[in-house]
């Protein structure tokens, strides 16, 4: 018998007696060396001892840890990043938790995957391409940017409710937070802006939408919002999206009226309109949490917002349309990544 078997020998001998482990300790370690046993371990066997297991020996292991092949693994996470851990220990035949320290030995984090806007198939991530290349080869004269009038519209929830985090204590319960309503009211807004700031906003009447009739009448108020501003409305370059009432015949028979050039602007892209990417964003985070009364308290906060905003603001946001179109181009027309 070896002495570490022994020595377990001796503590059943003193469990049979009816001994503590405390007193089991003191014993041995009297007789034997002060590191034969501790309090700790003679605990563990006593409670062995309780539920019937009387053997002596060390239950058998599973041997040494499969080394894992760093370079195979980067290999399979390379050809596949959505692959999770639990695949990857199934195909290496090693547990889960050896994977994970290996990604993280291989400089491998785990991040979420993004939303884009749309899948955009090869034709529209050509249209896209043709698009910024238009867009940049214009950008070479004076003033290009100055000259762009860009305008979207965008809906104004009465609640904008928002489930936030919260920092509490181990054993503190989060506060609720009502789910808004399924169909919550809300409102549109319709805006048009160039590098010097809003040059004309409506918010819509409740359930008011767009359509060619009411686009082609805003364009005339927008028109007399250049004249005032003392922007010579001929030398124009309108940018918007295109939405139905925006391309229908009616709209561009209007736009030819005011003497307005109208930019390219590729489908399916919110990251290369100005108001998506930069106006609207911004007003997304501060409508969070905001709870409005009646649409007259939408139109008060629409106008505090716009005001609130420095002419940098509205400079930025249009010139920022240069490095997206460059983004654009140099990833084969993959959406623009913030």
């Amino acid at each position: 018998m070896d002495s570490k078997t022994y020595i377990r020998a001796c503590a059943l001998f003193m469990f049979d007696q009816g001994k503590s482990t405390k007193e089991t300790t003191q014993v041995i370690s009297d007789l034997y060396p002060a590191d034969a046993v501790t309090e700790r371990n003679c605990a563990r066997w006593f409670a062995k001892f309780r539920a019937g297991d009387r053997s002596l020996q060390d239950l058998p292991r599973s041997g040494r840890p499969q080394i894992l092949d760093r370079q195979s693994l980067k290999a399979a996470v390379d050809a596949d990043s959505s692959v999770t851990s639990r695949e990857l220990a199934i195909e290496f035949g090693c547990c889960q938790k050896t994977i994970i320290n290996g990604l993280h030995e291989i400089g491998k984090v785990c991040k979420r995957g993004r939303w884009i806007p749309f899948k955009l198939t090869e034709n529209h991530k050509v249209q896209r391409m043709v698009t910024c290349q238009s867009m940049l080869s214009m950008a070479k004269k004076a003033n290009f940017f100055d000259s762009i009038l860009t305008g979207d519209e965008k809906w104004i929830a009465f609640d904008n409710t928002h489930r936030g985090l919260q920092w509490l204590d181990p054993d503190q319960v989060p506060e609720g937070t009502p789910k808004p309503h399924k169909f919550v009211k809300k409102v549109m807004l319709c805006v048009w802006w160039n590098t010097k700031g809003i040059v004309h906003h409506e918010v819509l009447e409740s359930g008011q939408t767009v359509n060619s009739d009411l686009y082609c009448l805003q364009l005339e108020r927008v028109n007399q919002g250049l004249i005032r501003k003392g922007i010579d409305p001929t030398k124009t370059r309108l940018l918007h999206d295109n939405a139905r009432p925006h391309v229908s015949v009616k709209t561009q028979q209007k736009i030819e009226e005011l003497g307005w050039r109208v930019l390219p602007h590729a489908p399916y892209s919110p990251d290369l309109a100005p108001s998506d990417y930069h106006l609207f964003r911004s007003m997304e985070h501060s409508l969070r949490n905001m709870q409005f009364v009646n649409i007259h308290d939408v139109r008060k906060w629409v106008g505090d917002f716009f005001a609130s905003k420095p002419a940098t603001f509205y400079d930025t946001g249009i010139r920022n349309l240069r490095e997206r179109c460059k983004s654009t181009i140099a990833t084969q027309g993959e959406y623009y990544i913030d």
